[in-house]
């Protein structure tokens, strides 16, 4: 597995990369859609593959562990045969969902107890089991056992929570490279830095993270509910402070101009429920700003849903058409939908890393955080 980066936006911090891995090559910036169980929601593989495109996927290692389980993950020869996708995937380590089931589980030392959401079993995620998890998975990247901080999170919380993330991390580390690899490719762990909104403990988490020598690197607990620049000043500390040469990760971003301003800020990859969840509902993305297509005012719309053309369902069928289908309550319309969405977030860090490569992405970046900051 190897990075290469190729240049930096002379006006920003913005870059352009090349992650190789056995199952492919990344070219970043990237946006990964989010495979939760094992299935981008709304979309086929082979759509997946031909009209979206996308270089790399997610796939939830909590939810993975509860279904289909791991003893049918080996026995189908890992994640990449059993869902039928041969490009890379990341895997999460689970701490976002402690986060988020935080009337369910128990965090201590050793780990985080938790009460299964499918149907109320008891289990324990410990930083050494997470590792042996992923291995099962078969990740091409698996994250370090973390714990995502709420929003707002008091100071003495954010602090202790940060320095037991590092202990989990050093065990993860440890564990990783005790135990090995299952199906013939390379896996790397990329460790998590944390610290909430505190620009002092997120220069600590940078530091401590960036010593550990990974091979790449992820900034997590952002986009959690704070502020869009509360999540821009954090990323800014903690980009000035990760190695250069080495890809940086932020966890769960987010809008099509968070995603701008963190790669001007040097991130590298991104991940977010968003453009699917958003799709479900009827919102769509486009490069002139966000479009509500169950509004009463595409009914008679029978122009493209997206003149721009970026996927195949965008000239094929109108907003009327797509409006339609909504208010019908028909599942083609969220399948739409989320294709029209992947295939934008898609276009939209493809155009951003052409503009790195041309020298002209701070211009670009900007012109284009102004159009889409619209509701159509």
């Amino acid at each position: 597995m190897q990075f290469d980066l190729l240049t930096t936006d002379p006006a920003s911090k913005a870059r352009a990369g090349k992650l190789t891995t056995d199952h492919g090559v990344i070219e970043t910036p990237i946006f990964m859609p989010v495979g939760t169980v094992a299935s981008v929601k709304g979309v086929h593989q082979r759509e997946l593959r031909e009209d979206i495109n996308p270089d790399i996927i997610l796939g939830n290692t909590y939810h993975l562990y509860l279904r289909p389980k791991m003893d049918i993950l080996q026995r189908a020869g890992g994640l990449h045969k059993f869902m039928n996708w041969d490009r890379p995937i990341l895997t999460d380590s689970g701490g976002y969902q402690v986060y988020s089931l935080s009337n369910r589980r128990k965090i201590k030392e050793e780990g985080v107890r938790f009460k299964s959401h499918v149907d109320g079993s008891m289990h324990l995620f410990t930083p050494e089991n997470v590792m042996e998890i992923q291995r099962q998975i078969g990740a091409d990247i698996m994250m370090a056992f973390d714990e995502c901080t709420p929003y707002p999170c008091d100071y003495r919380y954010a602090k202790r929570s940060m320095h037991m993330t590092h202990r989990w991390l050093d065990r993860c580390i440890n564990h990783f490279n005790k135990i090995p690899a299952l199906y013939g490719h390379e896996q790397a762990l990329f460790p998590i830095v944390q610290g909430s909104t505190y620009k002092d403990l997120r220069a600590q988490s940078a530091e401590y993270i960036a010593n550990a020598g990974a091979f790449g690197n992820a900034i997590g607990g952002l986009s959690v509910g704070e502020p869009a620049e509360e999540m821009y000043g954090m990323t800014e500390v903690v980009t000035a402070i990760l190695p250069e040469e080495k890809p940086r990760y932020l966890m769960g971003v987010g809008t099509p101009i968070n995603i701008l301003e963190n790669i001007a800020l040097g991130v590298d990859m991104f991940d977010c429920v968003m453009p699917t969840r958003n799709a479900r509902n009827g919102m769509l993305f486009t490069a002139h700003g966000s479009i509500n297509i169950k509004n009463l005012k595409w009914e008679d719309d029978f122009s493209p849903i997206d003149e721009m053309g970026i996927t195949w369902v965008d000239t094929e069928y109108s907003k009327a058409y797509l409006r339609h289908l909504f208010k019908c309550h028909e599942l083609l319309g969220m399948q739409i939908a989320t294709i029209h969405n992947l295939g934008f977030y898609m276009w939209l860090v493809r155009e951003a890393r052409k503009h790195i490569l041309a020298g002209d992405f701070s211009t670009w970046k900007e012109k284009m955080v102004k159009q889409m900051d619209n509701r159509l």
